[in-house]
C-alpha cells in the first residue's frame, strides 16, 4: 500500500466499520519494512481523533487457567450487552523459529461466529510483557472501527508480563484454585496492578479449593495498596466452562468503568498510556537506528565475539559502540553550512 489516498481510503473503510480493512490496517502497523512504517503512521494519525471511546480490559493468567474460555464466556456476556468486542490473543513465538501457532480463535468457536466481535491473533515476539509489538496501535485501530470493549489476552503470568497494565483501562487477573503454596508463586508486582481478581475453574471438586483460593487472595490484598483510589479489588471465584460468575464479573468491570470514568481517573490513565507509548516508540527507534548503523553492523560481530570470550567486559563494549554511534551522529549532524 503506497500514497496518501491509500491510507485515506483504509481509513474511510475503518471508520466505515469494514472488518477486512480493519485486519489490513492491522497487518500494515504489524509490519515492519520500511514503507509500510511509514504508511502505518499516516494511517494512525488519521485514525486517532476517532479512538479512545472504549474501554480497554487486560487478561492474563497463569498457564491452565482457561484464560481463552474464560475470555469467550465473557466475550459472549459483552456482545448480549449490546457492545462491540475486539480481542487481541497474544500468543507465545517459538525462540527457535519465531513463529507462532495463534490457535485463539479457533479456541474461541462460539464467538467467532458473533456478528459483532473481532478476534485478532498476534504472535508475542521478542517483545516481553505478555503483550504483542503493535498492541497499542491494534487497539487505536479496533477503537476507530467502532469497538466499544476491547480485550488483551496475554501470553501469560510471569515477571514481565505486566506491560498490559499499562495500556489498557482495567487489569483482570486469572488465577487457580491452589493453597498456599500457589499464593506464594504469584509474584506481588502483578496483584498490585490487578484490578480485579477471578479464581476460575470453581465447579465440580474445585469448588470449595476456588472459594478457600478466594478467601486467602482477599488476606493477600489487606497487605497491598490498591492502585485506584476509591476501588476495593474484588476477588470472586468464576467457572467459565459453566459460565458461573461471568455475569457477577461484567458487573464489576461495568462499576469499575463507571469510576474510573466519574473521577477522571480514566483520561488520566489514557494520558499516562500516550505517554508511555510515545517512550516504548522513542526506545524502539534508537535501538533500530543504532542496529543499521554501518559502522555498528562493521564493529557489531568482532564486539560480540570479544564479549562471548571475555576478551571484554559487556558495560565496556556497549560502552564504545554507543560512543562510536553518538560521535557518528554528531559528525553527521556537524554540516559544513553551519561553520559559514
Amino acid at each position: 500500500m503506497s500514497g496518501v489516498l491509500d491510507h485515506q481510503r483504509l481509513a474511510e473503510q475503518i471508520l466505515a466499520g469494514n472488518r477486512r480493512a480493519l485486519s489490513r490496517g492491522i497487518t500494515l502497523v504489524e509490519s515492519t519494512r520500511m514503507d509500510h512504517r511509514r504508511a502505518a503512521t499516516a494511517l494512525l494519525k488519521t485514525l486517532s481523533s476517532q479512538a479512545g471511546r472504549s474501554i480497554r480490559i487486560g487478561i492474563s493468567g497463569v498457564p491452565g487457567v482457561g484464560k481463552s474460555t474464560f475470555v469467550e464466556a465473557l466475550g459472549n456476556r459483552v456482545l448480549d450487552q449490546g457492545n462491540r468486542l475486539a480481542v487481541l490473543a497474544v500468543d507465545p513465538s517459538s525462540s527457535v523459529s519465531g513463529g507462532s501457532i495463534m490457535g485463539d480463535k479457533t479456541r474461541m468457536e462460539s464467538l467467532a461466529r458473533r456478528q459483532d466481535a473481532f478476534i485478532r491473533p498476534s504472535p508475542a515476539g521478542r517483545t516481553l510483557g505478555g503483550v504483542a509489538r503493535r498492541t497499542r496501535e491494534t487497539m487505536l485501530l479496533c477503537e476507530a472501527g467502532g469497538f466499544s470493549v476491547i480485550f488483551v489476552e496475554t501470553v501469560g503470568v510471569g515477571q514481565s508480563e505486566t506491560a498490559v497494565a499499562d495500556m489498557t483501562d482495567l487489569f483482570l487477573l486469572l488465577l487457580l484454585p491452589g493453597g498456599g503454596d500457589d499464593l506464594q508463586g504469584i509474584k506481588r508486582g502483578i496483584m498490585e496492578l490487578a484490578d480485579i481478581i477471578l479464581v476460575n475453574k470453581a465447579d465440580g471438586d474445585l469448588a470449595t479449593a476456588a472459594r478457600h483460593s478466594a478467601a486467602d487472595y482477599r488476606m493477600a490484598l489487606t497487605l497491598i495498596h490498591p492502585r485506584t483510589e476509591g476501588w476495593r479489588v474484588p476477588v470472586m471465584t468464576c467457572s467459565a466452562l459453566s459460565n458461573q460468575g461471568i455475569g457477577e464479573a461484567w458487573e464489576q468491570i461495568e462499576k469499575y468503568r463507571d469510576l474510573i470514568v466519574t473521577t477522571s481517573e480514566y483520561s488520566r490513565r489514557r494520558a499516562s498510556q500516550a505517554r508511555s507509548w510515545m517512550w516504548s516508540e522513542i526506545s524502539e527507534g534508537l535501538l533500530s537506528s543504532f542496529a543499521h548503523d554501518d559502522a555498528i553492523k562493521h564493529k557489531l560481530k568482532a564486539t560480540e565475539r570479544d564479549v562471548l570470550c571475555g576478551r571484554q567486559p559487556p558495560t565496556v563494549a556497549a560502552t564504545e559502540l554507543l560512543s562510536l554511534f553518538l560521535e557518528r551522529r554528531e559528525g553527521e549532524n556537524a554540516s559544513p553550512l553551519r561553520s559559514r
